[in-house]
């Protein structure tokens, strides 16, 4: 109770920092000090002084304490050590709500989904998400005539879309779009792969494809094996590939993926999950999701699938910048791509968009001619960079292989 008591008094010897708190009133224990907290907004929004004076005046002047109590709590006052307070407070508050929450959850049976999120949203109460900008121009003062190596992002594997991207940023959310079948899985297994290869840890949520299916896709485009002949791997593989097998699964256990396929994760789950492996791993994660419609929403919305996917795209925002890693996820094209000349995607055809442009860093649209011309012979994949908040826009050609799951560079041979 020290801890609230030195915060109100602090508010009572200078008021402004009313104004520059996020504690609220619930988060007090005592019942006395929400009832005082309360008063002190209430009377602040009318403009009045926050004092004993006005404060005495008060007909519920027992429900706070009372004048002795009052003048009690003046002598706890340190302004400097407010945040200290805060912090105590904001801390001590998280711990009886888990306990509150638990005993709730117990008694009423909750779902463990509904455990998981009402747990992440108490951590997600914190005073420390601030950097004065005297703190960062004393950071890079100095930058000019320092020699440093050009910080990357984690790499995509493909040189041009690099060149583009610098690679996947930390706190950023990129989502790859394209209607079915153009391989938007294959170019997340293959960017995943990639991460993992650079001692990233790469955390796939496949809401739609199991776990296995994921793993044989991860093993043809490694191999460059034929999906269709792994079926039946005694008898579709060959037996130099019969050879290789091992060093092929070697290869790809090196990539650290984890995989999670349950259908219709919410973001509050996925958060919970990439926070266990976080502190289970000593490396930095690399989110990616397929895809974004599956992701459940905390609230139906009455059905509006426009409004639960503004509501995800905000969530996937939080998750990148909460973890401060890169979230890449998949997303489908509505038909109406279909319906013109030029099928190449553009902006409007995100189904059920939402704040999607808006929100993502960086959108890229997936287009292969073969697709739509059987005739065609080309591998040509084309990566369409549509929005890209920190860096140009334009189209990635590379070589996409169908029956592996392949990706290349169009101007390098190398299988990346």
């Amino acid at each position: 109770m020290t801890a609230e008591k030195a915060l109100l008094g602090s508010i009572l010897k200078a008021n402004y920092l009313l104004k520059d708190t996020i504690i609220q009133a619930s988060h007090f224990e005592d019942l006395r000090h929400r009832s005082l907290y309360q008063t002190m907004n209430e009377l602040s929004r009318k403009g009045q002084a926050v004092d004993i004076i006005t404060l005495s005046s008060l007909t519920n002047l027992e429900i706070i304490g009372g004048i002795t109590y009052l003048h009690d709590l003046q002598s706890y006052a340190n302004v400097e050590r407010f945040e200290d307070f805060e912090n105590i407070i904001l801390t001590a508050w998280k711990e009886r709500e888990k306990r509150n929450i638990l005993t709730r959850a117990r008694e009423e049976d909750w779902e463990i989904h509904k455990v998981v999120r009402s747990l992440d949203e108490i951590n997600q109460a914190k005073l420390d998400d601030y950097t004065s900008i005297q703190a960062e121009i004393t950071e890079i003062y100095e930058a000019p005539w320092t020699e440093v190596t050009q910080e990357r992002g984690v790499t995509t594997g493909l040189l041009e879309l690099n060149q583009y991207t610098n690679g996947w940023q930390d706190g950023e959310v990129t989502i790859i779009a394209a209607r079915p079948s153009m391989g938007k899985t294959d170019v997340l297994i293959h960017l995943a792969k990639q991460a993992g290869w650079q001692d990233h840890m790469p955390i796939i949520f496949s809401l739609e494809m199991p776990t296995r299916s994921i793993t044989h896709r991860l093993i043809a485009s490694t191999g460059s094996f034929n999906r269709i002949r792994m079926r039946n791997l005694a008898n579709g593989l060959t037996e130099k590939q019969k050879k290789e097998w091992p060093t092929v699964l070697g290869l790809l256990s090196k990539t650290n993926i984890e995989i999670f396929d349950e259908a219709g994760q919410s973001i509050s789950e996925m958060r919970a999950k990439t926070r266990k492996l976080v502190h289970q791993h000593d490396k930095k994660p690399v989110i990616f999701i397929d895809y974004l419609t599956l992701i459940r929403s905390t609230n139906t919305y009455s059905g509006n699938a426009h409004l639960q996917v503004t509501e995800i795209s905000k969530d996937l925002k939080a998750l990148a910048k909460e973890f401060n890693c890169p979230v890449i996820c998949l997303a489908q094209l509505s038909r109406s791509v279909e319906k013109r000349a030029d099928k190449r995607p553009i902006m409007s055809d995100i189904r059920e968009s939402g704040s999607v442009e808006q929100d993502a860093d960086v959108i890229i649209f997936l287009y292969r001619e073969k697709y739509y011309d059987k005739a065609s012979s080309s591998e040509v994949l084309e990566m369409i960079i549509a929005k890209n908040r920190n860096g140009p826009i334009g189209t990635v050609q590379t070589r996409y292989n169908e029956y592996t799951g392949e990706i290349k560079d169009v101007l390098d041979p190398r299988t990346v």
